[in-house]
């Protein structure tokens, strides 16, 4: 069998010869070139063309998204990002995911470090899987991102009062608004940060619903996901605290390593079992939107390795609610969409780009 060639960048000589000794001790894999800086990589990506690449967020000359963007617009080479998670860190991890990068990996000790043996597992793994990721084109993330919907205004809007915890933002819609009587729960997991930033862009600008989310990501990094999806759109994000009430207008994502139950329209978090070996569970959230809103909720699944979230809209359309898909050509892995498609719980399939039309005609049918 042909192994896996992989290329590594990072501005530090001392982390790539590192990384080189974890990837080359698995049989599985072999290195094909290494590079040190932004510029660098972008030429070395182009010629080698490599299966799979790591990559770091913090190099001379143009940051890890930049880099991300520029090498998928010329070639789709599936990108793991391999970063500290400080408050900076975390910020500019995200933004590369939100670019198109398959998935992250946390450097233990901070940007130069000496533990890198305690991810070597994780590392390979995750490259094993990347390898199979078919990455998303920036043309493409950038027209699912412009498909706005446009939908009726829903009356008069109030004058903006900040709720608790706040992100400051210019955002132009109430930051208290109407408990929501329906309410949309999208899922997703690998490939998921730059489908949710196409989403969220392109919701409708007046909503009349509130929205949940639920990415597989860690705590390190769900904090700078809300914050960068937060004010992208229409909708306010942010990360789900005990206690929140499902807005209108509001989308609250699940905090990394939390499940997000609802009871009554509030969010409540546990620290439960992992539920198909991740915490927060896509399942765990629509059960209990399903329990909650029945024929008022909509489940969205999105792009993502294994099968979580297919029982979840199975309690949703039980429920009488109403669920969505994002198709096998627009996923970067097409796991969860396709464990629900073979279910039967679907009721309908769409690319990336329709997917905010899609929740709009659901909303339409049950409103």
């Amino acid at each position: 069998m042909a192994k896996i060639r992989v290329a590594i960048v990072d501005d530090s000589s001392f982390v790539r010869a590192a990384l080189a000794r974890i990837v080359e001790g698995d049989a599985r894999f072999e290195v094909v070139g290494q590079a040190s800086d932004g510029r660098a990589a972008i030429e070395l990506l182009a010629r080698v063309r490599p299966d799979v690449a790591t990559m770091d967020y913090n190099m001379p000359g143009m940051n890890g998204a930049e880099v991300v963007r520029r090498v998928l617009e010329q070639a789709p080479i599936p990108i793991v990002m391999v970063s500290a998670h400080t408050t900076e860190g975390a910020q500019a991890t995200v933004d590369a995911l939100a670019a198109g990068a398959i998935d992250v990996v946390a450097k233990p000790g901070g940007e130069v470090s000496m533990d890198l043996a305690k991810i070597a597992d994780e590392l390979r793994n995750k490259l094993a899987a990347a390898a199979r990721a078919r990455p998303l084109a920036p043309a493409l993330l950038a027209a699912a991102a412009r498909a706005v919907v446009v939908e009726p205004a829903p009356g008069p809007v109030r004058k903006p009062t900040p709720f608790p915890g706040a992100i400051p933002s210019a955002h132009a819609y109430p930051l208290v608004a109407p408990v929501a009587e329906r309410v949309a729960i999208i899922g997703c997991s690998t490939g998921g940060p730059a489908a949710l930033d196409a989403v969220m862009r392109a919701l409708p600008a007046r909503p009349a619903y509130g929205v949940v989310l639920v990415q597989h990501m860690s705590a390190a990094l769900t904090t700078a996901l809300a914050a960068r999806l937060d004010g992208l759109g229409a909708f306010r994000v942010r990360q789900a605290a005990e206690g929140d009430r499902v807005r209108v207008g509001v989308a609250l994502l699940a905090p990394g390593d939390r499940h997000l139950s609802i009871a009554s329209g509030t969010v409540r978090l546990n620290d439960e079992a992992p539920v198909h070996g991740v915490r927060p569970a896509v399942d765990v959230t629509m059960r209990a939107v399903a329990s909650s809103y029945g024929a008022k909720a909509v489940g969205v699944l999105l792009t993502g390795m294994g099968r979580d979230g297919a029982l979840g809209l199975a309690a949703i359309r039980a429920a009488g609610g109403r669920t969505i898909a994002q198709d096998q050509a627009s996923s970067v892995v097409f796991g969860m969409p396709k464990a629900a498609i073979e279910l039967g719980v679907v009721d309908e399939i769409v690319p990336l780009s329709g997917i905010a039309a899609a929740v709009g005609r659901a909303m339409a049918r049950i409103s």
